[in-house]
């Protein structure tokens, strides 16, 4: 078995306001260099803080944080000042949820792949510029040269896209975080930049971890899914075993909810209830008061993640018993 690249032991993370907010807890996993992570979850289940946590960009002054992240070899929350700017870009990058927002708006999209570009690497601001060209040439944006000295507005949602990709990947880093890099695009465009991103990440080798609500964009891009229920991780396993064998209930309720040919005619079947107040959570499984299958057990007691060969589980009354548990 290969050295992980990204080992997540234990994370927990709690927001600090007029109220403490608890939105991570007790996460735990590995990745491998070249596998693709999807982490799948409504709204508030912490998919988007896991990565702001694995890149640092939480305020200290709000927020509290325990637990491991080694990430290439390096104890992540322990960097500070120049490490932590060489990791951030260079060893982990991140391609934005809305990209309109993560560029500045004041300076071309030339301009700021080039400055990303010179501030990891040693290079003359020429051979910058030329590598930042050829990036977008990479990420297949018509015009790239004529884009390059366009400023963000003047771009489709579509390029912008293709450009902040092209802006996570300008220092080849190892391991790639997407925040729903899809959500703002219609369809047509969301399925060329999720075989962009698959293709990419083949050719370069790295390590992904993708955030998204849709089932489908995991089960395009994705090796392994994680699926995340208020701050944990609640169900592990590789694609397959997660969309034809779910085991958590919530797992198979976000089956169930989610819109195939096969539903056709037919109504969906919705899960009930509300995701829980992150500031109030509920003793036991947070999952319990939304669960057909709930027991007095699931109400007071959190259920550990048990694992099962590839796959792992946290959860009192799988909707398929666990081998281990037989």
């Amino acid at each position: 078995m290969t050295t992980p690249l990204v080992s997540v032991n234990n994370l927990s993370v709690e927001f600090h306001g007029s109220r403490t907010a608890s939105a991570l807890n007790q996460v735990s996993f590995d990745l491998q260099p070249g596998e693709v992570l999807g982490l799948l979850g409504e709204s508030g289940s912490g998919k988007s803080v896991t990565l702001r946590t694995l890149l640092r960009l939480h305020s200290p002054r709000t927020t509290r944080i325990s637990g491991q992240i080694q990430v290439d070899g390096q104890d992540v929350l322990a960097l500070q000042g120049r490490a932590l700017e060489a990791y951030r870009g260079g060893v982990a990058s991140m391609v934005f949820q809305e990209p309109g927002l993560a560029f500045d708006p004041v300076y071309t999209i030339g301009q700021q792949i080039t400055e990303a570009i010179r501030a990891h690497e040693k290079i003359s601001d020429a051979s910058a510029r030329a590598q930042a060209l050829q990036m977008l040439e990479r990420v297949q944006i018509p015009q790239a040269r004529r884009r390059f000295d366009a400023y963000p507005h003047e771009l489709s949602g579509g390029m912008r896209q293709r450009a902040m990709i092209a802006l996570a990947l300008a220092c080849k880093p190892k391991l790639l975080l997407a925040d729903e890099p899809t959500t703002a695009l219609d369809a047509t465009v969301q399925i060329q930049i999720l075989l962009l991103l698959r293709e990419l990440q083949r050719e370069t080798d790295m390590a992904v971890i993708f955030v998204t609500h849709d089932i489908g964009a995991a089960v395009e891009v994705a090796d392994r899914i994680a699926v995340m229920y208020a701050g944990r991780i609640v169900e592990d396993n590789a694609v397959a075993g997660i969309v034809h064998r779910p085991r958590h209930p919530y797992s198979g309720g976000l089956l169930a909810s989610t819109v195939s040919g096969e539903h056709r005619g037919k109504p969906l079947s919705a899960i009930p209830g509300a995701p829980p107040n992150l500031a109030a959570l509920p003793a036991g499984c947070s999952f319990a008061p939304r669960c057909t299958q709930a027991s007095e057990r699931c109400r007071i007691e959190v259920p550990p993640v048990v694992a099962d060969g590839a796959a792992r589980l946290a959860c009192w009354h799988p909707l398929l018993p666990l081998a281990a548990a037989a």
